[in-house]
């Protein structure tokens, strides 16, 4: 396989250096957004599964940059919850709303206080632009999360901003809170193995 420069389409660090180790292998250089000397178009999210909004992504992308391009979304899925309550992929919008990170916490610890622990899942999609001919997508089970506990009690009043769920995630093989498990099994529930299968298949 050929060298290739690929544009990730997100703008999150921890996202880009995730992918990055886990697709360290393909000969390939992943960049971001911010590594783009241009104007970041800002794309509605407008689908209404992961799959439609990692295409739209992906396609709004490539038409702004001309290189090719790949986006990922997800919908978190928690089970035996009233179907109002489910958030897919309005993760952090409840009832029309755009919830600060503080607002997210007390809302997911409610659930897990009504409900007691809850399992929950990621949901993931990826969409691959080589051209406007070549458009490759997924949203394969072996592409989710391993199911995890959502719990009432957070792990601490230390916050990773931009991501308040994981203070209440628990993996459920080691027990542990996500905050407490070690870097390399962070970059598992980051980047999953279907993610590595796509690749091998459209690289």
């Amino acid at each position: 396989m050929e060298d290739k420069k690929l544009l990730y389409g997100t703008g999150n660090p921890a996202k880009l250096d995730a992918m990055r180790k886990r697709l360290g292998g393909f000969g390939i250089e992943i960049i971001g957004l911010k590594d783009i000397n241009m104007d970041i178009p800002d794309i509605p999210e407008t689908g209404n599964s992961p799959l439609e909004n990692a295409r739209i992504k992906a396609l709004g992308y490539y038409r702004a940059f001309r290189m090719p391009v790949f986006s990922c979304d997800s919908g978190l899925y928690i089970d035996n919850i009233s179907d109002a309550e489910q958030p897919g992929i309005h993760v952090r919008t409840i009832g029309g709303k755009t919830l600060s990170d503080d607002e997210m916490l007390e809302y997911y610890t409610g659930l897990a206080r009504k409900y007691g622990d809850l399992t929950a899942r990621y949901r993931n999609a990826i969409c691959y632009v080589e051209d406007e001919e070549h458009v490759y997508e997924a949203m394969e089970e072996n592409m989710a999360s391993k199911p995890f506990i959502l719990t009432s009690i957070p792990h601490s009043a230390i916050r990773k901003q931009g991501f308040p769920i994981d203070s209440i995630s628990i993996d459920i093989k080691t027990g542990k809170y996500y905050y407490d498990l070690e870097e390399s099994e962070l970059d598992q529930v980051a980047v999953e193995d279907g993610f590595l299968e796509f690749f091998q298949k459209i690289l």
